[in-house]
């Protein structure tokens, strides 16, 4: 196969990376950066471009797009239309969507978008609990994810790019990545409530922290705090069921499970994986993340993550903000 990587910031050469570890070395790169494609070009030894229709020119089989949130549509429109294979990076907007999912039902082509969290070893160790019943039917959860937006990219300015943009804010973001697992291990959500805040401690217009209480279709309630002022970074889920806890400290790479009768503890070790330079979040998931990508184009595997899916995602989002807004608690259609 042949990628295409829209966007050289990060993420893109995460997947340019993940991509490699899969052998596939057919890969070209484009933004509209000359530094960043100078970067790429000399630090992973693969051809880049400032213009879009240049890079286009080669005909790709696949596009990888590591934009920003509000230009993922934008670029997979580009791919549906031209029946080309493509990959989203996680997003906030959905202008565009119902449209796309549209064109994908004729194509014959995968598009989709990233669940990179279902991928990580906690969520995937709490899934196979749950399912194992070992701690009863869960009843209700707290979750907390935050991490100071200063130390996400400390290489760069955090206010001189997208996680400081209203609509595309990094706190904004995290809420519906979260989300993607979370709905993955217990059900649709029925309803939210949610206030939404900005402290003032950072140098934007952002809101900082979300708090969200949900009910899902099961049953269990929830609660999800996200924020991007937390120092140092935090990770830290508790889930009650009918016959016990499940703690998962992602911080310390370990999950704990107490069950009754006992009450005693098991403590799951995870693996922390390969850790780029500069980077927080390890290598594996998104290189299984793109495998599964890769398979699904193949025919040999059901990437089994859908624009639909993440369309029933952001609606949850956008109810927990259309709470914070009125005051009330939101029932999701």
């Amino acid at each position: 196969m042949f990628f295409l990587i829209i966007g050289l910031g990060s993420m893109g050469k995460r997947r340019i990376r993940s991509l490699k570890a899969l052998n596939m070395e057919k890969i070209i790169g484009f933004d509209p950066r000359v530094d960043r494609c100078e970067e790429v070009r000399e630090e992973y030894i693969v051809d880049t471009y400032t213009d879009f229709n240049e890079a286009m020119e080669n005909n790709p089989d696949v596009l990888i797009i590591s934009t920003p949130p509000d230009l993922h549509m934008h670029y997979a429109h580009i791919a549906a239309d031209a029946g080309k294979h493509f990959f989203t990076e996680a997003g906030v907007v959905d202008n565009g969507m119902s449209e796309l999912i549209g064109k994908l039902e004729h194509k014959g082509i995968v598009g989709v978008p990233s669940c990179t969290n279902r991928f990580y070893q906690g969520p995937k160790h709490i899934r196979n609990l749950l399912d194992q019943g070992r701690i009863g039917q869960p009843l209700s959860f707290t979750y907390h994810c935050g991490q100071y937006l200063p130390d996400w990219h400390p290489w760069e300015d955090y206010r001189s790019f997208y996680v400081s943009n209203k609509e595309t804010g990094a706190c904004r973001e995290i809420v519906p990545f979260e989300l993607v697992w979370l709905a993955w291990v217990f059900g649709d959500v029925v309803s939210v409530s949610c206030m939404k805040e900005r402290t003032g401690i950072l140098e934007n217009n952002i809101d900082d922290i979300y708090q969200i209480l949900m009910k899902f279709q099961c049953g269990a309630l929830g609660h999800l705090m996200v924020d991007v002022i937390a120092r140092p970074a935090v990770k830290l889920m508790r889930i009650m069921g009918t016959e016990g806890i499940i703690e998962w400290v992602n911080t310390q790479n370990i999950i704990r499970v107490s069950k009754v009768p006992d009450y005693s503890w098991e403590t799951i070790d995870l693996s922390i994986g390969t850790v780029e330079s500069s980077y927080i979040n390890p290598e594996e998931p998104y290189i299984e993340e793109m495998n599964c990508f890769i398979d699904a184009i193949n025919g040999v595997g059901d990437y089994g993550y859908t624009f639909g899916d993440d369309s029933k995602i952001l609606s949850i989002l956008y109810s927990a903000e259309n709470s914070s807004e009125t005051h009330r608690h939101v029932v999701i259609d």
